[in-house]
């Protein structure tokens, strides 16, 4: 069943039924309890994941030693540590489990593998790379250019499942804003 998922994500990016088939055998599926780390600061990320189901968050500690969640991620995304990933060294952030996860991983070296076997493998890397970069830069633009009350509208109706199923206080902290402020943002803007 969860093969199912991926395969259908898959075949939107055009693979060969040869692609999707290789890449599948190259994929371990993965069961993360909730509060289970995929990876802790100070560790080298050598696989990329793609979530099944449940929530992960990525989170750093600030120089004040407060956690800073910069990114969430639900069904049918990938997720990596992505600089550890390419320039293989040790990555600053956590992936931490917010509920409990059904992962398909795959290792750096196979992924290596795959990319030099096929040019659908290659053009899905691009993509990969592509969109890491728009959602970071989204991210930072909006951090710096928005207003915290318009961060949160746009929470509430660009993603719901957020308000849903990511604590309060992971969302505070994904906002730039402190439990208490985001208090006052939900009863500004109740859902």
């Amino acid at each position: 069943m969860m093969n199912d998922s991926l395969a259908t994500i898959l075949e939107s990016f055009n693979f060969s039924e040869k692609d999707i088939k290789n890449g599948l055998n190259c994929m371990t599926p993965k069961s993360f309890k909730k509060d289970d780390y995929f990876i802790k600061a100070g560790k080298t990320c050598d696989w990329i994941a793609f979530i099944h189901s449940g929530v992960v968050r990525n989170y750093y500690y600030s120089s004040k030693g407060e956690e800073i969640t910069y990114c969430l991620t639900f069904p049918n995304k990938f997720i990596t540590a992505y600089s550890s990933f390419i320039l293989n060294k040790q990555t600053f952030e956590n992936i931490h489990a917010i509920s409990n996860v059904e992962a398909f991983i795959i290792c750096q070296k196979d992924y290596g593998k795959l990319i030099d076997s096929s040019t659908a493998w290659l053009k899905f890397s691009k993509h990969f790379a592509e969109q890491s970069y728009v959602l970071m830069e989204d991210r930072l633009l909006t951090l710096q250019m928005e207003s915290a009350e318009k961060r949160y509208s746009n929470l509430v109706n660009n993603y719901p499942e957020y308000i849903e199923h990511v604590p309060l206080k992971y969302i505070a902290s994904y906002l730039g804003v402190t439990p208490r402020h985001l208090s006052r943002l939900r009863k500004i803007n109740p859902r």
